[in-house]
């Protein structure tokens, strides 16, 4: 099993979701962020400068059975692009194990 934790605009989640939904990613959790941008600058807008060094962003986390990883990773590759600075970050990394609390069931089985 792989968690799967992307970090994206939160103009382009209901598109991902939509993508996932799709593919039959049908659980994850996620929750809104802010973070620091070492990349973005300031924006100007009608004489205003605006700081964007806090950036507003959803964080998506999404556990899979490993068949699933790269259909996932590319998914959101896909749909969270818009090829500017600041789409966002995916991480990868191993589950050892998972538990469905309402039945001890162990392992990927419970991840349907």
């Amino acid at each position: 099993m792989k968690k799967i934790e992307a970090i994206i605009r939160r103009s382009k989640y209901r598109t991902v979701r939509d993508a996932l939904h799709a593919k039959g990613i049908n659980f994850f959790s996620y929750w809104d962020v802010t973070g620091i941008g070492n990349e973005q600058k300031g924006k100007v807008y009608r004489g205003i400068s605006y700081s964007t060094s806090d950036i507003q962003r959803r964080v998506l986390s999404i556990v899979v059975n490993d068949d699933f990883e790269q259909i996932t990773i590319d998914t959101i590759l896909e749909y969270a692009n818009t090829g500017e600075i600041g789409d966002g970050k995916i991480f990868v990394s191993d589950i050892k194990d998972a538990y469905r609390i309402r039945t001890g069931d162990k392992g990927g089985e419970t991840l349907s």
